[in-house]
């Protein structure tokens, strides 16, 4: 059986980093910085769980983990449902009875805060753009009580199945789940109704440049081509949902990745061509600053509101998320697409 030092070892020379990602992150956060990720990366992140408190709560999931002699925590005084697990019996964490039950859902602490922050309550209606496979739309519905709607969104059929398995194991029951593309959902409510969305989560596919400790062939498949085509497709995701977000209403705007094509450079065109305001984030975790300079182009000074999460900050996941207020109707981009 090989150690953690071992298997990290091995993960170094089957997926060496490439010399254009180095490159990057050492000019978003310098080369002695660089060298504490490139070290995270290559280990596994630590068990996350959230209690799922539509079913039980979390002290009382607690003891029921700990009778087996699951040794837990609950590291953030504010949101007691997340916990870290950092012994549990044989067979995987999935494998539970109290997980099979829907007690629990394991996820990572950064696919937890966007809806920390959002703060879904009940009566809301609640858009949730690319939601399989279900953390964070599960997350909303026990946070708004199984009250309000959610409309949950997937392109992918089998990505589809997935969500309504978990829907359903977590007992979820005011959630409505769709399945169409994300632009053609936002310009399909455009036409056809008045409605409009309380809150919106737009956690969109990305390079995934922050899930590198938990599916390391990352190094291997990240290109710069990769990363400018999808980031024009997160920025009409995005722009297109801002459409049909209330005034008033707020929206989440996240992505895996630390890339600034995929994060900081969407944030300062939606400020570009909507009247929003990018609100501040107090959250108990170390975050860094969004960037405002990018490889010569300047971003809105709003933008330093973002926040960004590197694994070594609280050896965790990377992640970037950012909240926005939409204060009025005017767009500069009118009823076409980005795009």
């Amino acid at each position: 059986m090989q150690s953690k030092q071992e298997y990290s070892e091995y993960l170094k020379r089957r997926y060496p980093p490439k010399e254009d990602f180095v490159k990057r992150i050492e000019k978003l956060i310098g080369k002695e910085e660089a060298k504490v990720f490139f070290e995270i990366c290559y280990t596994k992140t630590p068990d996350f769980i959230r209690c799922n408190t539509l079913k039980i709560k979390p002290l009382e999931l607690k003891k029921r983990l700990e009778n087996y002699g699951w040794k837990i925590e609950q590291p953030f005084k504010e949101f007691p449902e997340a916990m870290t697990i950092s012994r549990h019996l044989p067979g995987g964490i999935g494998n539970s009875r109290e997980h099979l039950l829907g007690y629990f859902y394991v996820q990572e602490i950064s696919s937890m805060l966007p809806m920390f922050i959002l703060q879904p309550k009940k009566g809301d209606f609640l858009l949730d753009l690319c939601a399989s496979p279900g953390s964070k739309t599960t997350q909303a519905a026990a946070m708004m009580e199984n009250e309000g709607a959610i409309i949950a969104n997937e392109m992918n059929m089998g990505r589809m199945g997935i969500l309504c398995s978990n829907l359903e194991r977590c007992g979820v029951s005011n959630t409505v789940v769709t399945r169409k593309e994300g632009v053609a959902f936002c310009n399909t409510i455009i036409k056809k109704t008045n409605f409009r969305f309380d809150k919106i989560l737009v956690d969109t596919p990305c390079s995934g440049e922050g899930t590198l400790r938990k599916s390391p062939k990352t190094f291997e498949m990240w290109n710069i081509n990769m990363i400018k085509k999808i980031a024009h497709v997160q920025r009409d995701l995005a722009a297109n949902s801002m459409k049909i977000l209330k005034i008033g209403g707020e929206m989440i705007y996240s992505t895996c990745t630390l890339s600034p094509e995929e994060n900081e450079k969407t944030v300062d065109f939606l400020i570009k061509n909507f009247d929003i305001e990018i609100e501040a984030i107090n959250l108990p975790l170390k975050f860094r600053k969004g960037v405002c300079e990018w490889d010569g182009e300047n971003f809105d000074p709003q933008v330093e509101k973002c926040l960004r999460m590197y694994p070594q900050d609280n050896n965790s996941d990377g992640f970037f998320v950012c909240k926005i207020k939409k204060l009025s109707d005017k767009c500069l981009l009118g009823e076409k697409n980005v795009f």
